[in-house]
């Protein structure tokens, strides 16, 4: 008998616990599933728009390059007073800042390779893509997703009219040349605000000589990547906006969670294309 009863324990203790191992394994393994059919489901989409890109950008030129201006008009005219403002603190609080410290340490040499580094090669790409993610595409996304739940995508197809082609495509060239456009500019600002800011402290720096190190800093790589990785921030936005406004049905209560995850997987899609020509630019180096 008391055998018996401690073989029924330990039944009963292996028994929770591997209940309890496998609940936590499946609190844990959840996300990592979602989050692989959410990367398959955008892979996909961005596949299918760029076979209607192919295939149809012939097709209605006029409409279609009327749309993509609308869409460069929303997405980057307008915040261009909003980037005046960011590349004049971005240019203090970097630039700026830098300057009068290696001005103390006597090692104005190393100015042309920290601004390339800090502001050409990462944060004016990647503060130009965070903007655009909470400024356009998240009203972009409760645009288009409000529209899907109120059946006008279905209305398009109905006539004939390939929404990825109405839709998609337009948004992804749009916000592409518009994070590409808005990018030079947030660099060229900063540029100009930083040798402000140091003038402004008194530092003994020409303009000929704060130019001349940042020319020859510069690279054609560094004009290459950030173009290439500009376009790119652009075109993953608008994927990832698309995908969660239009790839499934939705009822109005939906669209609070579309844009969430829009939103979250943007991020975390902008993060993991910088790390990748992070490791490009070591490669190369």
């Amino acid at each position: 008998m008391p055998r018996r009863i401690t073989g029924l324990a330990g039944a009963v203790v292996g028994t929770a616990f591997s209940r309890k191992v496998g609940s936590w394994a499946t609190r844990v393994g959840r996300p990592f599933v979602r989050g692989a059919q959410s990367a398959r489901g955008l892979i996909a989409f961005g596949l299918i728009t760029l076979g209607v890109l192919w295939s149809k950008g012939g097709h209605a030129p006029v409409w279609l390059r009327h749309l993509t201006r609308h869409q460069i008009v929303r997405a980057g005219v307008t915040l261009l007073p909003l980037f005046l403002f960011l590349s004049a603190i971005l240019g203090f609080l970097v630039i700026g800042q830098t300057v009068a410290w290696l001005s103390r340490l006597g090692a104005m040499d190393y100015l042309g390779p920290v601004m390339v580094l800090v502001i050409v090669r990462e944060l004016g790409p990647l503060m130009t893509a965070l903007v655009m993610l909470a400024r356009v595409c998240t009203p972009m996304v409760v645009e288009l997703s409000t529209a899907r739940a109120l059946g006008e995508v279905e209305a398009l197809e109905a006539l004939g009219i390939d929404p990825i082609h109405y839709l998609v495509v337009p948004r992804v060239l749009g916000l592409a040349l518009s994070v590409l456009g808005l990018t030079v500019y947030l660099i060229l600002g900063a540029i100009v605000a930083g040798y402000l800011w140091a003038f402004l402290q008194n530092i003994p720096l020409t303009p000929g000589a704060y130019f001349r190190q940042l020319a020859a800093a510069l690279s054609w790589l560094d004009f290459g990547v950030l173009a290439l990785k500009t376009l790119m921030f652009g075109a993953v936005l608008a994927t990832v906006t698309c995908y969660h406004g239009l790839a499934r049905p939705l009822r109005l209560d939906g669209v609070a969670p579309a844009t969430v995850h829009a939103v979250g997987q943007g991020l975390v899609a902008c993060l993991l294309l910088d790390a990748v020509f992070l490791l490009l630019y070591l490669v190369a180096a």
